[in-house]
């Protein structure tokens, strides 16, 4: 695998440098700045040892000896990983293999507890075939969502379904360093709550309400934690796992493409205390010149209107964070909805005014990227009564659609961006192992 990466090597006080590194270096701390595409995600940033990241990967597993025997079993598992419940005879047929070696390779990844037999499917006149499927509880990766009070940590197995979940809260930060103290303990105290084996963690992704720089190893600002021009090393270097670092609204749409993979373009937009989006095209976010694109909250909604904390006026954040309809009143985004239903006119007034200021934004970036939209984040788990009446008001700003059908909820309404984060982690494992 070669990684086109720029990374800084401290060995007995020398420094070393190189761009494309073939194998894993063994027993160098590394801090790494990654400019590759890290299975279909771009990871901004990640410390690890690389020693840990291999052993972590290939535990149970032989190494082959050559890079085209990794390839042929790496090909055998991710057809699994795609295809559960299919045989051996579809395995080999499909990819071109002969029996022997799907055969053989098959025998280490059931050794190695990645892959399990699933039952037995339909005869064609000879003995039933064996199902195959991979075992999907044999590594885990831990996502967490950093908000301004809160960390949402969740682990996830490697078909991302959430087998833990935890909320903390955490004094407020004005820096990376007290922020990565907390969270540190947190993920230790996660870990052992929830009993889960650390051999089997793949690595740990970090979702933050920020803008990174072009290496992305500094936040260039973070409006809802406050944090402005803030290295991204302190934050992560007392965590002993691998640790990737991306933007939250780019994880929440990550993870909503994971399961809604039925389109070329997706624009997702994550509506919580910030509004934040993502674009992605065949499941790869496109991050823009400064990696700033899918900024909707920030998109213009109303002249001169309401204060943004960008330092704006006028911003969709302003009328359609969950702020808005809930901080601002003093009241939970619950309580808010719960009044919604009983009756109360001002709440009425208010959500009528949210709706009509976030369809001007979703027409617009119809307008923009003619694609589909998916609704996410914290408010997106109340939107469906309100759906019909939605897509009607987006339409009456859209020349070539009569009804918007293209706007959806999301799949994971509650836990997309840090579920979002903790898959980097997983499909580096299933890509590469």
């Amino acid at each position: 695998m070669i990684l086109q990466v720029y990374i800084t090597v401290n060995h007995q006080n020398q420094q070393k440098q190189s761009k494309n590194i073939a194998i894993y270096p063994q027993k160098f701390l590394i801090r790494l700045t990654f400019l590759l595409w890290l299975g279909k995600m771009k990871v901004f940033y990640i410390d690890f040892t690389f020693e840990k990241l291999k052993e972590l990967y290939m535990k149970k597993l032989s190494l082959p000896p050559t890079e085209r025997r990794r390839l042929t079993r790496n090909q055998i598992y991710q057809y699994i990983y795609k295809a559960p419940g299919c045989s051996k005879q579809e395995i080999a047929d499909s990819l071109n293999f002969s029996m022997p070696t799907v055969h053989q390779n098959l025998n280490e990844l059931t050794q190695a507890g990645l892959v399990r037999i699933d039952g037995v499917g339909e005869s064609t006149g000879g003995r039933r075939p064996l199902q195959l499927t991979i075992n999907e509880n044999a590594r885990f990766s831990l996502g967490v969502s950093v908000t301004e009070s809160h960390f949402r940590i969740v682990a996830a197995n490697l078909r991302l379904d959430e087998i833990a979940y935890q909320k903390y809260g955490h004094p407020h930060c004005n820096n990376m360093k007290d922020l990565g103290s907390f969270l540190t303990a947190d993920l230790e105290d996660f870990l052992n709550r929830f009993g889960l084996n650390r051999e089997k963690l793949l690595g740990i992704g970090i979702a933050l309400p920020a803008i990174f720089n072009a290496d992305r190893t500094c936040v260039i600002t973070a409006p809802t934690l406050n944090l402005r021009d803030q290295d991204i090393h302190p934050l992560i270097c007392s965590i002993p796992y691998p640790v990737a670092v991306c933007n939250d609204a780019t994880s929440g749409g990550y993870a909503e493409w994971y399961v809604q993979q039925d389109s070329d373009c997706m624009a997702y937009i994550s509506l919580e205390g910030g509004v934040g989006g993502a674009i992605l095209v065949n499941g790869v976010p496109y991050t823009g010149l400064n990696g700033r694109s899918g900024e909707f909250g920030h998109i213009c909604v109303q002249p001169e209107g309401l204060s943004c904390k960008c330092g704006l006026r006028g911003c969709l954040e302003a009328y359609c964070s969950s702020d808005r309809i809930s901080t601002d009143l003093g009241i939970s985004v619950e309580q808010f909805f719960a009044g919604l239903e009983a009756g109360n006119l001002a709440y009425q007034t208010l959500w009528k005014d949210y709706l009509r200021h976030l369809a001007s934004a979703l027409a617009t970036i119809r307008m923009m990227f003619d694609c589909r939209i998916v609704l996410g984040g914290y408010v997106a788990q109340y939107l469906a009564p309100f759906l019909k009446e939605l897509r009607g008001l987006t339409a009456s700003r859209d020349p070539f659609d009569e009804e918007a059908e293209y706007i959806s909820l999301c799949h994971y309404p509650k836990h997309a961006v840090p579920l979002g984060a903790a898959l980097h982690f997983i499909n580096l494992f299933v890509e590469e192992l």
